[in-house]
């Protein structure tokens, strides 16, 4: 009885301990779970973190044909775009850590938590059979224990009964006889369960022991190797997560480099030319002022020169009276035209004017060059319809031709046009070399020559306030008068060179020296302006200044051209 209370006993304490190992690998595998969990909801704030930068740095590009792409001639712009740039790529690294997160950790995790339910449940599955068999050998034991022991108290009894009945003198010897087989049959049947309960007995303690010291062991070896894998996977796994944001470190280390060295890129005084190149009005300053005799004897005659403060565009301005107001100062004049402004931009100071006119004429003549490419295209292509039929109808492509025709035609009088202008301009810009005069004696020839003009001339009135005014000419007639003046031919015959605008930015990928006349040396990590692309011959015409530029290998240097000249 002592041995059987200690078995079941065991047996308790066996269940118990599954009981608390199925609790613990739940727990486990439950861990396992919560932590993928935790990296994707990282790898999802990657992924969002790494959309709002993006969306910030797009936000923040500079609109095609905008007043912001025009500034990007500014370092300071050109630097604040590179930010943008490198803040791009930036915000590209965190969604690397996002997908390597899931690719490594997330989706590993995953696969190994379905192997790893599936080993759990195959060990519990086999430490229950085992424990099902151990008990179903252990109610064996029990059922041929307690028929033994029934079966040898039924053998007493019927030996008990032969004694007595042998021991009446009034029993027959028949019922004696009778009682005797009985008694014999019953001691054969203990016997044969005393065997029985002894085979039960041998096996139960054969499979006991192995069931204690062989099976369940394994099981409880497997579990504890499993829970190890586990634990060691985990461990992997976090490993895993800082070595993902560690291997995006040096990329992020030089996007930050790239923001620093932009911001040392910029250079204030050059972004100050800039400024005066792009605003420069091309006024000639006025000249002294001469002295004007209003003594007795002496003729009131007023001239009135271009370079004048008051006639700084040679026009004047009405008073509300009907009479003319001095006009202001033509450094101050505010230009009141806010839309576009006349197609001849005559809205704007000379030396913008000319460089509008000028870049007007660049883009028609790139338009002229992209329709003549494209008709010489289609040129060849009729004259491989002609040659080879099949290959489709060449009086399909003459439409086409006569309307690339009729574009050819249409831009070329807008170069002529625009070059008229041009022209007109170029002729009264002052040479930056000739000093500063008045053309008193202009107004004095114009008598003689034009009568208009001579109908026009300056008169003197006074204002209300004692101070005198003067009336011009139209502009028109001013510029009819200077045209025919020879003076002013001769004055404007040697003007500067036309400086060539830029049209994009360069790096320097490699240092230069510009020993040969025309080239220009540069250090490695310069940026400088690209005037003019490479035309096939390997050179570069680049700027560093308005007085330094020439031509560099164009494999030294990275160029980033502007939309406008990328797009033609």
């Amino acid at each position: 009885m002592e041995l059987g209370r200690a078995t079941l006993l065991k047996e308790q304490q066996l269940k118990d301990q599954f009981d608390n190992l199925e609790k613990h690998t739940q727990s486990g595998i439950e861990f396992v779970e919560r932590y993928s969990k935790f990296v994707k909801e990282r790898s999802d704030i990657e992924i969002s973190y790494a959309k709002q930068i993006r969306n910030l740095s797009k936000k923040y590009q500079p609109k095609k044909n905008s007043r912001e792409e025009e500034e990007n001639k500014y370092t300071s712009c050109r630097a604040f775009l590179s930010t943008l740039n490198e803040l791009n790529d930036y915000a590209g690294q965190h969604e690397v850590i996002a997908e390597n997160l899931t690719s490594q950790i997330i989706t590993e995790l995953s696969r190994y938590l379905t192997e790893l339910k599936a080993e759990r449940k195959s060990h519990f599955h086999d430490g229950r059979k085992a424990q099902q068999q151990i008990e179903s050998l252990w109610k064996q034991l029990e059922s041929s224990k307690r028929r033994f022991e029934r079966d040898c108290k039924e053998a007493d009894r019927a030996q008990q009964y032969f004694e007595r009945m042998d021991a009446d003198i009034n029993v027959t010897k028949a019922d004696v006889e009778k009682a005797r087989q009985q008694a014999q049959m019953r001691h054969q049947i203990a016997a044969d369960s005393k065997t029985e309960y002894s085979n039960y007995l041998t096996k139960f303690n054969q499979e006991q022991n192995e069931h204690y010291y062989t099976l369940i062991p394994n099981i409880f070896q497997k579990l504890q190797e499993m829970e190890e894998r586990r634990i060691e996977r985990v461990g992997v796994s976090m490993k895993t997560y800082a070595e993902v944001d560690r291997e995006v470190l040096p990329i992020v280390g030089k996007c930050l480099d790239g923001m620093t060295k932009a911001a040392e890129s910029i250079e204030p005084k050059t972004d100050s030319k800039q400024v005066v190149e792009s605003y420069k009005s091309g006024f000639e300053p006025p000249g002294d002022v001469e002295f004007e005799d209003y003594g007795p004897g002496q003729t009131m005659k007023r001239t009135v020169s271009e370079t004048s403060l008051s006639n700084s565009r040679g026009e004047a301005k009405e008073r509300p009276g009907g009479g003319k107001s001095k006009g202001k100062l033509w450094p101050f004049i505010k230009n009141k035209n806010k839309g576009s402004g006349p197609e001849d931009f005559s809205h704007l100071p000379p030396e913008q004017r000319r460089k509008k006119l000028q870049a007007k004429i660049d883009d028609i003549n790139k338009d002229i060059q992209k329709e003549m490419d494209q008709k010489d295209a289609l040129t060849k292509m009729k004259g491989v319809y002609e040659k080879n039929p099949q290959m489709g109808d060449p009086a399909s492509v003459d439409p086409r031709l006569v309307e690339m025709a009729m574009n050819i035609e249409k831009l070329q009088s807008e170069v002529q046009k625009f070059e008229g202008w041009l022209a007109e301009v170029e002729g009264r810009l002052p040479s930056r070399s000739d000093p500063p005069r008045r053309q008193s004696g202009l107004y004095e020839s114009q008598n003689s020559n034009s009568t208009m003009v001579d109908n026009n001339c300056a008169q003197d009135r006074e204002s209300p306030d004692g101070s005198y005014t003067e009336e011009q000419s139209s502009e028109t007639q001013v510029k009819v008068a200077i045209a025919n003046t020879p003076e002013f031919d001769d004055e404007f015959d040697d003007g500067d060179e036309e400086t060539l605008p830029t049209i994009g930015t360069c790096k320097a990928v490699y240092s230069f020296e510009g020993h040969n006349e025309g080239t220009i040396s540069v250090t490695e990590g310069e940026l400088l302006f690209v005037i003019e692309q490479d035309k096939g011959d390997g050179w570069t015409r680049i700027r560093r200044n308005e007085e330094e530029e020439g031509y560099v290998p164009t494999s030294y240097v990275e160029v980033f051209l502007e939309t406008n000249t990328k797009d033609s």
